[in-house]
């Protein structure tokens, strides 16, 4: 008697309840799909953190680059009363390019703080408070004007954790726009991303688009460590999708943007869009390229590169830099260590002329790399004329 009424209570949990079967079903199949995907990006084959939803699975929205610049800070802001926003015209200004729109009126001016025209100074300020447990973000005009306050970025930011024996940390980002910009003559068109590549204790991010933008930006205010933040002023305006809710992208992780399996050319920042213009050239031609946004300049995800060579035994790098000592040198360096036996031809490097930016537009337009620079580097390790 007693076992027939276990078997009906265990027949009845069987059989009520669907709705929560269904649920319980779903979290564990949830679950199981977390497991699997951080298996499987801890063994690098897939690049994006499925902690957070993969794109395709949000909904988007179409925003600008300054948007996402605002809303990345603005996230983080409300979660973390310790961050807060200095530079020159980001409060009262709403920033000099609207990239801090709205921000001052819902934080304050005690969080969002207009600086003189002193980079060396309110850098200064930033990396003390950072040593205090503040996380500043301090936004520089144009890194041009960081050359003022780099002493403080390389000399404090990027050592006191080591000069400190591990006592001190310096989570603070530095971020504002890089490279040239039009006609802003010499002075105002210098791309500073290998300087600080170079600085060990730095982390160098550079983003191409809205969506990195907004993720990467918030993953490097989350950091611990001093993050260099570089945009463009040409990117500010540029429109592209970006998912709903929250989402990190983590620092260190290149993404293949395109596909292709005849040659890889690997850029970063604005000018990745004239490798994008050159590939859908080439594809008319028969020629497959396939493109890397290394996104983060370092660290240097070496092995996303590797991996694509490896694929496609072709190789160029378009950099918006002076040719000597530059970001595509090293990986040129690094392909041809621990690849060189992939490579059907040398590495290509398309750089800026080696010479100060000049004023006039058409002997900027000459000095500039773009996509013809691009088709002419692609054919000649295809060796094609």
């Amino acid at each position: 008697m007693h076992s027939k009424i276990l078997g009906y209570k265990m027949l009845n949990a069987f059989t009520c309840g669907i709705e929560n079967k269904i649920i319980i079903l779903f979290l564990l199949f949830y679950i199981l799909l977390v497991v699997m995907c951080s298996y499987f990006r801890s063994k690098k084959i897939i690049k994006y953190n499925l902690m957070y939803p993969p794109t395709w699975a949000i909904s988007m929205k179409t925003i600008q680059f300054r948007e996402a610049i605002c809303e990345a800070m603005s996230e983080e802001m409300r979660k973390d009363d310790t961050i807060y926003l200095m530079g020159e015209e980001v409060a009262e200004y709403n920033g000099a390019y609207k990239a801090s729109k709205g921000m001052l009126e819902e934080f304050g001016a005690k969080r969002v703080i207009d600086t003189p025209i002193a980079e060396l100074g309110f850098a200064g300020i930033a990396i003390g408070s950072a040593m205090n447990g503040n996380r500043p973000i301090v936004e520089y005009m144009t890194f041009n004007f960081s050359l003022v306050g780099i002493d403080q970025i390389i000399n404090n930011a990027a050592k006191i954790r080591q000069m400190s024996g591990g006592q001190f940390n310096c989570p603070i980002v530095f971020r504002g726009p890089t490279a040239s910009a039009g006609q802003l003559a010499a002075t105002h068109s210098q791309a500073f991303e290998n300087w600080f590549a170079n600085t060990p204790g730095l982390k160098v991010v550079v983003p191409s688009n809205p969506a990195d933008a907004k993720g990467l930006l918030k993953s490097a205010i989350r950091d611990n460590d001093p993050v260099i933040f570089m945009e463009s002023e040409q990117m500010y305006g540029d429109k592209g999708e970006v998912p709903e809710g929250e989402y990190l992208i983590p620092l260190g992780v290149a993404e293949i943007k395109r596909k292709g399996s005849d040659v890889t050319i690997v850029s970063f920042g604005k000018i990745i869009k004239e490798a994008y213009k050159a590939a859908d050239q080439l594809e008319a031609e028969g020629i497959s390229c396939e493109i890397i946004d290394l996104r983060t300049v370092r660290p240097l995800d070496i092995n996303a590169i590797l991996d694509s060579v490896k694929k496609t035994n072709r190789l160029v790098v378009l950099e918006e830099a002076w040719p000597f000592g530059n970001v595509a040198t090293e990986i040129t360096y690094q392909i041809q260590s621990q690849a060189f036996d992939y490579l059907d031809a040398p590495v290509e490097k398309i750089n800026t002329a080696d010479t100060p930016a000049p004023y006039s537009p058409a002997l900027l337009e000459q000095w500039l790399p773009n996509h013809t620079d691009v088709v002419k580097a692609v054919k000649k390790v295809l060796y094609k004329k």
